[in-house]
Formats: structure tokens, sequence, C-alpha cells
């Protein structure tokens, strides 16, 4: 299995690890479109930004989480919230044309 890995990381022209990266990288996507709530992990991919962005964001309630258990998770539909809290509307061709 490592050979083959290699292989293909060698074909790609990457290393094997950034390989095994993006293998878990899709994967968790394909498990968190269907999941109601991510990790602050997954949420940060999921937004794109860093962890420290994800959790800097989360402690300070701009994006809602809950607590389950000893567990922090950032239900799919606050990401959501947030993404339509912070999309600018296109500037109006009127007020670009004057």
């Amino acid at each position: 299995m490592s050979a083959l890995l290699a292989r293909f990381a060698d074909l790609l022209g990457i290393t094997q690890q950034e390989l095994l990266d993006a293998v878990q990288e899709h994967t968790a996507s394909e498990q968190g479109s269907t999941r109601v709530a991510l990790t602050v992990e997954e949420a940060a991919r999921r937004l794109g930004v860093g962890r420290t962005t994800m959790y800097a964001l989360v402690s300070s309630g701009e994006v809602q989480s809950v607590q389950i258990g000893r567990l922090r998770r950032v239900p799919v539909r606050a990401l959501d919230s947030y993404l339509a809290a912070h999309t600018q509307a296109p500037a109006s061709t009127v007020a670009l044309a004057a």
C-alpha cells in the first residue's frame, strides 16, 4: 500500500503527506456536508479560514456554537447565518454609472 501511495504522490508531483492530507480533507468535507454540527476545525475548513480564526469567532460569539458534554460543535446553520450576515450586496450599477 505504501509503495502505491508513493507512486501516486510521485505521479502527482507532491509528497506522500500532501496526498494523505488531501484525501483526509476531501473525506472530511464529504462527511461534513451531511452533518448538522461540525467540530471547530471542520467549521474552519468549511469557511476556508484558519483554526485560530475560527476559535476566535466562536469565542467572541460571532459564530454560534453548542456544547455537547465536553465537546464544542458549530451548527452548519450557524455558519450559514454568519456568512449571510457578513455578505455585502454588490454596489448598484446606477451608483457606479454616476
